[in-house]
Formats: structure tokens, C-alpha cells, sequence
């Protein structure tokens, strides 16, 4: 059901081999986010065209919409939106936390799991660690996640104390164990990743490390990171834990981030990265290039025929194989689509941002491989300071 192999280390970086039920990933990866099942605006095509090697779904929302008989029809995930390579699927735990609103008050948190209101039609629900495994098990994802609460950073404006993430760490370790024995009741033939929790305190950070390790999961996600903290503590805690994990296990890191985000991630020993940021940012006009990031809404780009990036070779900025030989398009031309609001401006914007960070992901595992990653870093680092 999942297996890794360590292939090459520079410092605490690490390039590996983790294989699945449905194919092989090579680590360190991206994987773009799909929330309903798809990744928003960018056709299976082009992700198999610019090296997606896995994605993810969203469990709490596909068990919504279409729900799970519909997806059951299909045998799963795979057959259901016609993805042939791997997906990770998310527990739930993070669309419970952002439901709760600031105050929180949006769901009731107790020991069996989590009641709230559908933002679809606003039944009350209830989310458990044994529903989310089941869940996952009809979406047959290849890595399932355990079901978690995700440490707020504040509450309404108030700092979660040490005593409140404690409380919380300890609650998803519990249901930590719940999963892997509701995944083990239902035979469910993928690969159930734990998550370490615990706030912004490292000791407690560890605690839930030491016990999530000694339950053996085939994988280990740091989580509750990316949440409202600064990026001084984010980054923090990005340097205490990945490293203390088993060296032999896949490490993949909750929802971050920036391109130099995954680059100092690499740096500190993660091996997988998630985020919503290159396809988001993509949808407002937000653009990621080697030499510094580019807001396509500015005016100065309303004549600007330079492609986004010139060392790109993205399906806007090269253009795609095919008999007409199609080149690809301006920045005065996407800065047209998105002033005019056409749908084919963030469709080539999405596949240029997921493109940069497929493409820094595979040079990371190249310089891992021929034993340069200190010296890319420095010189990727150098670039994007330049700026466009």
C-alpha cells in the first residue's frame, strides 16, 4: 500500500521514492489541491502535461457534494473525475476549524468528534475519526489522512495558550488512534498518514510526535501551520519537527506555501507540500516567476509582449504541441483577459503558477541528486530577489 525509499540526502534535504496503489510519486513533490474533485480551472491534461505526479481531493466537501453514493458508483476517486495517478485526500479536520468562524462558536468540539452546520444546505452534521476513515475509504485515496482539530493560532483576537493546544494536541491524538483502528476494522487497502499537532510549542510539538511514531503510521504530516501565525513562527516550527521524524517514512507538511517556503521546507527535511496559493493567487492576477512575483493587473503590463516567465516552458508561456503549433500568449494579453474578466485568463494563469512550482520542485530533485541543493538554494534565492 505505500512504500519509500530514501534515495539521496544533502543536510537535513532529502530526495526519495514514495510508491502507491495508483503509481509512483519521486519526492521532494507539489501536490495541486483539488478541492471537489478537481483542480480549479486547469484540465487533467494539462496537469499530466506539467509533471503532477499526485493530488489532492477534499474530503469534507466531496462527501457534501456529490456524497458518497455517487462516488461509490465510480469505485472511487479515480474513476469518478478520471484521474489515473495518485490522490491524497484531506480528513476534514481543517474545514471544521475554518467553519468554526473567529470565535470558534461555529461547531461543538467533544471527545466523539465534531457537530456542525453544513454551509451547503445547513444540516447538522456530525464528523467523527471513524466517519472521515470511512469516507476516505469509499473516495479510495491513495493516502488518507487521520482526522485532527486544527490548533487555531488565535481566537477572536486572543493567542491560544499553551494549556488550550495542549488540550487540543491531546484530542487529536486520541483520535489519531481511533483512525488507524477504524482504517484497520474497514481493510482499507491504502496508506493513513498521522498528523503532529501542537500549536506554536515545540515540547508539545514533540509530545505528539513521540506518540504518533510510536502508533507506526506509514507516513507522518506536520499540521497546523499556515494558520494565522507569523511567518517567523511558522517557520520555526517548519525547523523543529520534520527532521525528528522517521527518517525512513514520507514527511509532507500541511499547507504551505510560498515557492521559498517549499524551498527552505526541502531545506529542513519535508518531503511533500500542499497549497491553494498557486492557483488562488493565480484567480487574482498574482503570477510566480524565477525572478520575482508579477501582478498581472498593473497597468504596466497593458502593452507588455513578454511572456510571464522567459525561462518558462508552461503551457502560456511556450504554448502547447499540436498541429497548429500554438505559441504561447502575452502578458499584455492575460492582463486583457482579466481586466475583461474572461475565464481563460486564471485557466492560463493556474496552469503557469502550478507549472513554476511543479518545475521548482523537480529542480530541487535534481540538484538532491547530482549533490548541488546548497548551491541551487542560494542561486534560486538570488533570483527571485532580482525581480521581474
Amino acid at each position: 500500500m505505500l512504500s519509500f525509499q530514501l534515495l539521496a540526502t544533502e543536510g537535513q534535504a532529502r530526495r526519495g521514492r514514495l510508491t502507491l496503489n495508483h503509481g509512483v510519486v519521486e519526492t521532494p513533490i507539489f501536490m495541486p489541491v483539488g478541492t471537489y474533485g478537481t483542480v480549479k480551472g486547469v484540465l487533467p491534461q494539462s496537469l499530466h502535461a506539467m509533471g503532477a505526479q499526485i493530488i489532492l481531493g477534499n474530503t469534507f466537501h466531496l462527501w457534501l457534494r456529490p456524497g458518497l453514493e455517487v462516488i461509490a458508483q465510480f469505485k472511487g476517486l479515480h474513476g469518478f473525475e478520471g484521474w489515473t495517478k495518485p490522490i491524497l485526500t484531506d480528513s476534514g479536520g481543517f474545514q471544521v476549524w475554518s467553519l468554526g468562524g473567529a470565535d470558534g462558536t461555529g461547531r461543538k468540539i467533544s471527545e466523539e468528534g465534531v457537530r456542525f452546520a453544513s454551509p451547503v444546505n445547513g444540516d447538522k452534521l456530525f464528523l467523527t475519526p471513524e466517519v472521515s476513515m470511512q469516507v476516505q475509504t469509499v473516495l479510495d485515496s491513495d493516502i488518507v489522512m487521520q482526522f485532527d482539530e486544527c490548533t487555531p493560532y488565535q481566537t477572536a483576537g486572543h493567542l491560544t495558550t499553551e494549556a488550550e493546544a495542549r488540550k487540543s494536541m491531546e484530542l487529536s491524538r486520541r483520535w489519531a488512534q481511533r483512525c488507524k483502528t477504524e482504517f484497520g476494522r474497514l481493510e482499507n487497502r491504502n496508506a493513513l498518514f498521522g498528523i503532529v499537532q501542537g500549536g506554536m510549542f515545540e515540547h508539545l510539538r514533540q509530545e505528539s510526535l513521540d506518540a504518533l511514531v510510536a502508533m507506526d503510521f506509514p507516513g507522518y504530516a506536520i499540521g497546523g501551520v499556515s494558520v494565522g501565525e507569523p511567518k517567523d513562527e511558522m517557520l520555526r516550527i517548519m525547523a523543529h519537527t520534520p527532521h525528528r521524524l522517521p527518517p525512513h517514512k514520507p514527511r509532507y507538511l500541511m499547507g504551505v506555501g510560498t515557492p521559498e517556503d517549499l524551498v527552505e521546507g526541502v531545506a529542513m527535511g519535508v518531503d511533500m507540500f500542499d497549497c491553494v496559493m498557486p492557483t488562488r493567487n493565480a484567480r487574482n492576477g498574482h503570477l510566480f516567476t524565477r525572478f520575482g512575483d508579477l501582478r498581472i493587473r498593473n497597468a504596466r503590463y497593458k502593452t507588455d509582449a513578454q511572456p510571464i516567465d522567459a525561462t518558462c516552458s508552461c503551457q502560456a508561456c511556450k504554448g502547447m504541441d499540436g498541429p497548429l503549433g500554438a505559441g504561447g500568449v502575452s502578458r499584455a494579453y492575460l492582463h486583457h483577459l482579466d481586466r475583461c474578466g474572461e475565464m481563460l485568463g486564471p485557466m492560463l494563469t493556474s496552469i503557469h503558477n502550478l507549472h513554476f512550482y511543479l518545475q521548482l520542485m523537480r529542480e530541487m530533485r535534481d540538484a538532491l541528486d547530482t549533490g548541488c541543493f546548497a548551491a541551487w538554494r542560494a542561486q534560486f534565492h538570488t533570483d527571485r530577489a532580482r525581480g521581474v
